[in-house]
């Protein structure tokens, strides 16, 4: 058993029984939790780490400055107007225990019509009753209202609230772009660490606004969006950001036809340029917070989540704040990536999965809970091996998990891996077979964040497209994210494949992006001359000139949306490929149908209705490869993440970057391998609960037969 690299939630309920675990842990940290107090004399755990809240915490401050509570422009549901007039009841479908419409500003309110898309005038608003009435309505069109309303309570505390059965007070919202609430929190922030001088760590959770999260008239949540600005909607901002940069931003540029600008929609300039206005004022209001914390000795710590939007980790402003380090949950890989490559911090720390909460730690189901623990390290493990982070932990309340021995086992012997694995590493890069850049309309500001409603939750939309971030977390390639702007500007200059994936018309699809001659032609140009391309989903989709895929003659396959049935398909014979000749089924996830493939590329497979028996306009394209120039490319209607297709897509990546394979390699899929230049050890995985068989292929491509356990790491100096 080792020590140290790990945070212990502990709380003051658990007894004695608290050291144990943390020894057993190797626990060098202590944290509380958000609802938990820390147990007496915390220091002789090690590091104290304190939760913090900037604008939520002190109700009496905000019962008395209740005008200067955070407001957000909320969208009403759509009403059919089938008289003279509509009547819309505004906080119909909204909670109203977390908003208040906020009639000082009434002129900031926004009537529409939604059938012609306009703006509606003539309008009034019976403040007892909450209803707007709209006079004049044209028959038969659907009206909404966008008004700007107070957040009353916190949307995460009513999280925590309705899922930890809270009974506590109802925390209120406070917002620093007022300037009386700005002294304040600073002024809090001098009085907290005067009182609290054994804290270390200073765990903000997290800064001054919270991600779109808004619940409905049952308690149950509306609107998701992990990524959403429109809780940041306060007058102030608006005002503040039109003297700064003469745009002018409505409640239509924050509801965005319903969608609150959730991060599948491409971005407008005007709202990137928002976003980037509240970047820079979170960032400077932060900064002066960090600096209080370091003057008392107390290092900072931002929590990747809950109020943590303005502060884009991989934004141009994340720099200014000087934190210390960062922490967020670990969903897989992809979320270990999202943290440990974090710029700008000495330390990132994950906290696994899963939570010590009520809905998994309950009489019963101990088995459960470690097969949920297993899972979640077995595929964060992956991405630790890329680029560890500094630090683990959990979240939540150790005195459920404490219940089940099993489980506490199945920890220390993971948290010893956890410090074996980062300590082999040594932070140094590992080596990398090939440079590849995800392409969308984002770039580098979602760096390991595209195909994400929240932390890695499985949704049925985007899980098949999610897959390739998770596959990529943990495979020997070096990872940009470009922006279209990006490609245009030439950033494909050192790279060997590019990557667009998603459904037609979202953000990382493109959309109207692809109706861009330049980007067009650069992307050829890069793979004529022997770059590598790979398409997942609808790549490229926009209708335009004659064709959907607007890269189709690169990729080989384009999709029927009806406009050329009348042209003839005759490319649907399914060919033998390196790529599958040691596959035999195939997982699409949610797929997509009518892809077919244009002449000269090869179908690598293809499904066909039993209802047809015709050797032409049938079947539907499934994977395919395409020679192009002196390049290639591989597209695939969907990648959802699994060993299996991890694998298919590193050997697409090496296939179209002409990368032999068989280089710092293990053939079983369940199983990789990952060489560490600097110390010159390689780390064969085993990714699987069973024992693995495989042949490894070290840096000069000889091979060796090699036996693993169950889920084994092994060592071999190279």
């Amino acid at each position: 058993m080792k020590k140290g690299r790990f945070t212990l939630p502990a709380d003051n309920s658990l007894g004695s029984k608290t050291e144990e675990i943390a020894k057993r842990w190797g626990s060098d940290a202590v944290r509380d939790c958000d609802g938990t107090a820390l147990p007496d004399n915390p220091k002789r755990f090690g590091k104290v780490y304190n939760t913090y809240f900037i604008v939520r915490g002190d109700n009496e401050w905000g019962r008395l400055h209740s005008e200067e509570a955070q407001r957000i422009f909320l969208l009403t549901e759509r009403v059919l107007a089938t008289e003279e007039t509509v009547k819309i009841q505004i906080m119909n479908g909204f909670l109203a225990d977390e908003f208040e419409p906020d009639e000082t500003y009434l002129d900031r309110w926004e009537v529409y019509d939604r059938t012609e898309g306009v703006l509606v005038k003539d309008w009034s608003y019976d403040a007892k009753n909450q209803v707007v009435t709209i006079s004049n309505v044209k028959k038969f069109h659907e009206y909404t209202v966008s008004f700007l309303a107070r957040i009353t309570w916190h949307p995460v505390q009513i999280y925590n609230y309705l899922t930890n059965e809270w009974t506590c007070e109802k925390q209120l919202t406070y917002d620093p772009a007022f300037p009386n609430t700005k002294e304040y929190i600073k002024r809090h922030m001098e009085e907290w660490c005067l009182a609290n001088p054994d804290t270390d760590v200073v765990r903000f959770t997290t800064f001054l606004y919270q991600f779109t999260l808004i619940f409905n008239h049952l308690g149950k949540e509306k609107q998701v969006e992990w990524f959403g600005y429109a809780q940041t909607a306060n007058p102030i901002h608006i005002d503040n950001f039109y003297k700064k940069t003469g745009i002018k931003l409505t409640a239509e540029d924050f509801v965005d036809d319903g969608h609150y600008n959730n991060v599948f929609r491409t971005p407008t300039e005007k709202f990137k340029k928002y976003m980037e206005y509240i970047e820079e004022f979170v960032s400077s209001t932060v900064a002066e917070l960090v600096e209080i914390c370091h003057k008392h000795g107390k290092e900072a710590m931002m929590f990747l989540g809950d109020d943590w939007i303005g502060a884009e980790p991989y934004g141009d402003y994340f720099k200014n704040m000087n934190l210390d380090a960062v922490v967020g949950s670990v969903g897989g890989g992809v979320t270990v990536r999202m943290l440990s490559e974090i710029p700008h911090v000495k330390y990132h720390e994950g906290r696994f999965l899963p939570y010590f909460f009520p809905d998994t730690f309950f009489d019963g189901n101990e088995e459960n809970a470690v097969a949920e623990l297993n899972k979640n390290w077995l595929t964060a493990r992956r991405a630790h091996m890329r680029k560890p982070l500094d630090r683990m932990g959990f979240g939540g309340y150790l005195s459920l998990a404490a219940k089940f021995p099993a489980f506490i086992d199945r920890v220390e012997e993971i948290a010893d891996e956890f410090r074996t694995i980062y300590d082999a590493i040594d932070n140094k890069k590992p080596y990398c077979r090939l440079k590849v850049a995800i392409l969308n309309a984002w770039g580098k500001k979602r760096s390991w964040m595209s195909h994400m409603v929240a932390h890695e939750l499985w949704y049925q939309s985007i899980y098949s497209y999610q897959g390739v971030l998770e596959s990529i977390s943990g495979l020997p390639v070096d990872v940009e994210f470009l922006s279209f702007e990006d490609v245009k500007k030439g950033a494909l200059k050192n790279i060997d494949v590019v990557i667009n994936v998603g459904d037609a018309y979202t953000s990382f699809s493109g959309g109207k992006a692809w109706l861009d001659e330049k980007l067009q032609t650069t992307i050829r140009e890069f793979v004529y001359n022997g770059g590598g391309f790979i398409g997942v989903g609808e790549p490229t989709a926009v209708s335009a000139n004659g064709r959907y895929f607007q890269l189709a003659d690169v990729l080989g396959v384009d999709e029927e949306i009806g406009f050329t049935l009348s042209n003839d398909k005759y490319n649907i014979n399914k060919v033998s490929h390196e790529l599958t000749a040691d596959m035999t089924e195939f997982d699409y996830g949610e797929d997509k149908k009518n892809i077919y493939a244009l002449d000269g590329a090869k179908v690598l497979d293809i499904v066909f209705s039993d209802r047809f028996k015709r050797a032409v306009n049938v079947g539907e394209v499934k994977m395919a490869v395409n020679d192009y120039g002196k390049g290639k490319s591989f597209y695939i209607t969907g990648i959802p993440y699994s060993l299996e297709n991890s694998r298919l897509l590193y050997k697409a990546m090496c296939y179209v970057s002409g990368k032999d394979i068989n280089v710092c390699y293990s053939s079983n899929p369940l199983t990789e391998c990952n060489y560490y230049p600097t110390s010159k050890k390689y780390a064969i995985v085993n990714n699987s609960d069973k024992t693995q068989t495989t042949e490894f292929y070290d840096m000069s491509g000889n091979k060796s037969i090699i036996e693993l356990k169950p889920m084994e790491v092994r060592w071999i100096n190279g």
